[in-house]
């Protein structure tokens, strides 16, 4: 038989529904151990990327040629919400994958769902190998008081320690009487970060000074 062809062709049998279940959370284990490489995730999250191709392959197998249990499980999922903190581009990306995988199972085009499953973890293994975000690239968080005016007081600094510089953000802190600024800036030499941060703070009265990677969160969705 033809390894890309529909195991469902002549019916489905508990045998074709066992393998394709079987190859839904085998695919779905992928992709969970490929989000994980230099990557860290959760217990729950891992768990998820493995048992969430099999359900979806279950239920498309369930409401497949059936409109009004289609329009039904559409209904049910639209219920459903995802409450939790803002999701990074590659978690999106693992779950997505997963999901097109269960489809695919559900499809009986096992073979397709291994092969698209293998291809898309080593795209994701390959360039998490791949360093975009240079180290220099930071997030600065420069507290000030109330009385000072901070358009343009840090030019200076900027101008010897970065080569570029964007503010971001404004907030007031602490009822009014601080703001706190939220700059992204790319440094010239990283070594010199001490001498940044000590300048800055002879301009901001001695204030809090927080610096940091833009690693983490450059990513998000």
């Amino acid at each position: 038989m033809n390894v890309f062809s529909n195991i469902f062709v002549g019916g489905m049998s508990v045998g074709t529904y066992l393998i394709s279940a079987c190859l839904a959370i085998a695919c779905g284990a992928l992709v969970a151990i490929a989000s994980c490489f230099r990557s860290r995730v959760s217990k729950s999250y891992f768990a998820s990327l493995i048992v969430l191709p099999l359900a979806v392959q279950t239920v498309i197998v369930m409401v497949n040629g059936n409109v009004g249990a289609g329009i039904a499980v559409a209904g049910a999922f639209s219920l459903i919400r995802f409450r939790s903190v803002p999701a990074k581009a590659r978690e999106i990306v693992s779950l997505l994958v997963a999901m097109t995988a269960g489809l695919a199972c559900a499809a009986g085009y096992v073979g397709i769902a291994v092969l698209f499953t293998l291809i898309a973890c080593v795209c994701i293994v390959v360039l998490s190998l791949v360093k975009i975000s240079s180290e220099s690239d930071m997030q600065l968080i420069i507290t000030v008081p109330e009385n000072l005016n901070f358009t343009g007081a840090f030019d200076e600094v900027f101008e010897k320690y970065t080569v570029s510089n964007a503010l971001l953000s404004v907030k007031t802190a602490n009822m009014g009487s601080l703001f706190k600024l939220t700059y992204r800036i790319k440094m010239k030499n990283v070594a010199e970060l001490r001498e940044f941060i000590d300048d800055l703070r002879v301009r901001n009265g001695n204030l809090e000074v927080n610096v940091m990677h833009l690693e983490g969160g450059v990513d998000e969705l």
